[in-house]
């Protein structure tokens, strides 16, 4: 039904992935929340804990550069990119914002890992804080969901015949 709020992500078996979770250290009391909610749905859907590394950078803007170092380690199956840039009374918040976007997309398309966008771009501390506490609609716990489910789609991809018998080339 229209406006109803979607259920929590599912999550999807882990086992057979590592990943690797990005974190800003930057509104720590924030993202130390995303990232305990992330870790904890990993391993929960059965990641090992010798396959989810943790990262810390200082900041937001940070997250895309140590993402793309993760995903070209080739060490990863997935990268959880959790960060938290609360609007202020500058334009900073619009540039930070963006260019974390815009980093994290390029960086997946360019090193073909997919990467969770669990970056929380909020007006006030509130929004951030019901966004980040305890339960299934934590945005860590959903940007885990979406990176299991990616590494195993990536991982269904990659092992799918070229073409499909429902399809037909144009000749």
């Amino acid at each position: 039904m229209r406006g109803d709020k979607p259920s929590a992500a599912p999550l999807g078996d882990a086992s057979a992935f590592r990943f690797a979770v990005v974190v800003s250290r930057f509104n720590e009391a924030i993202t130390s929340s995303l990232r305990r909610a992330a870790v904890d749905a990993l391993k929960e859907a059965g990641a090992a804990d010798t396959h989810v590394q943790v990262f810390d950078v200082p900041g937001a803007f940070e997250i895309p550069q140590a993402a793309r170092a993760a995903a070209e380690s080739g060490r990863f199956d997935a990268i959880v990119c959790l960060g938290c840039v609360i609007r202020g009374e500058t334009p900073h918040f619009d540039y930070i914002a963006s260019a974390v976007a815009h980093g994290i997309t390029s960086a997946a398309g360019d090193t073909g890992v997919p990467m969770a966008f669990g970056v929380l771009t909020t007006d006030t501390v509130q929004q951030a804080q019901s966004r980040s506490g305890p339960g299934l609609d934590n945005k860590g716990r959903e940007a885990a969901a979406a990176a299991i489910e990616m590494a195993a789609l990536y991982r269904a991809l990659s092992g799918a015949p070229a073409r499909s018998s429902g399809f037909r080339e144009h000749q």
